[in-house]
């Protein structure tokens, strides 16, 4: 299935039905008076978090989307029937937003999470209503409101704890399929991952993390160079950033210290709050270096970047992964406990 992060649409939500002018007629009873209904209401438009989807190739051609009308009323004081709800299903992660006024109406960041984005419109008074001892046969009834209607423009970002930085061939879809059960494609020439891939790390089996693998990043990302940038936005919700870099790159004239310094400051220019997450830096592909040569590359790199913390490892043997993620379930654990007692200090009467 083809991945479609961004799509466009449009919901209306379903008229009322007018009310009914109607007056009592049977036999032997004259003058029975009013018994006009009132029209049923709208259907609204619902959006439902499900996840279960992980795009929302649902909406890339079908894009207007009508809920029911509610029906008029009728005499013998019949009210209309309302118009059926519709439910939209999106991927937990969706942001809704109005295109018109940029509104951010819902985000569907947990499962099962269902939000109003369009109000179906109340039925009509039937004249029954206007009934006194004044208006004994009124003849007055109102129409139906009309429903909510809304250009939306819908917005997926993926939820995962920890996200995947680095240049194409750096190595990020070998280390996610050496350490989770994703099967991204693998593959000796750049951008072989065209959209995110998402893997759950068990580190036993109580404690597990999601990782995110974006595709690789290139000088100019931050200004729609290459393919990254586009996806950058999949890394906004993440607790901790791993940056690959590969020791060993194709291209023998190659500077590691230098591409990561790039990539940071592609980082930095398209968000700044992206570039303040925590980030660990993943020395990758080690076994492809000369051993006389690793301890002064390495050197070099991580005096460069001067990360939190720092990693060996070798995606292809699975050299160091382990470790990688037992420190990672450990950071997240720490974080959540901290985000706890910080709510608990927050909340009133502690």
């Amino acid at each position: 299935m083809k991945f479609f992060d961004e799509a466009r649409i449009d919901v209306f939500a379903g008229d009322g039905g007018n009310g009914a002018a109607s007056f009592r007629r049977e036999k032997y009873i004259p003058m029975g008076g009013p018994d006009g209904g009132d029209g049923g209401r709208g259907g609204s438009v619902w959006a439902l978090a499900d996840r279960n989807l992980n795009t929302l190739i649902d909406f890339r051609y079908t894009r207007s989307f009508h809920a029911q009308k509610g029906e008029k009323g009728h005499g013998a004081d019949r009210y209309g029937k309302s118009g059926e709800d519709m439910v939209l299903s999106m991927p937990v992660g969706t942001i809704i937003t109005d295109r018109v006024t940029g509104e951010v109406l819902a985000d569907l960041d947990v499962h099962d999470k269902r939000v109003l984005i369009a109000k179906g419109g109340n039925g009509g008074l039937g004249n029954l209503h206007f009934k006194s001892s004044i208006n004994r046969a009124p003849r007055q009834c109102t129409p139906g409101q009309p429903g909510e209607q809304h250009e939306l423009q819908l917005e997926l970002k993926v939820l995962a704890d920890v996200g995947l930085l680095g240049l194409p061939n750096a190595g990020k879809s070998t280390f996610i399929r050496a350490v989770s059960s994703a099967k991204p494609k693998v593959a000796d020439y750049p951008f072989t991952t065209l959209y995110p891939n998402l893997g759950v790390v068990r580190v036993d089996h109580r404690r597990s993390f999601v990782i995110a693998d974006i595709p690789g990043l290139i000088e100019g990302a931050a200004e729609g160079a290459g393919l990254g940038h586009r996806f950058l936005k999949h890394l906004q919700r993440t607790r901790l950033l791993l940056h690959l870099v590969d020791l060993a790159p194709f291209d023998p004239e190659a500077d590691p210290a230098h591409d990561a310094q790039a990539i940071l400051e592609e980082l930095r220019r398209y968000d700044q709050s992206l570039f303040d997450k925590p980030r660990w830096l993943l020395i990758n592909k080690i076994d492809l270096v000369p051993e006389d040569e690793r301890e002064a590359r390495i050197k070099k790199l991580v005096d460069s970047y001067q990360p939190a913390r720092h990693f060996v490892i070798s995606g292809i043997s699975g050299l160091g992964c382990k470790e990688v993620c037992f420190a990672v379930m450990d950071h997240l654990e720490g974080q959540r406990l901290h985000e706890t007692a910080d709510s608990q200090l927050a909340s009133p009467g502690c």
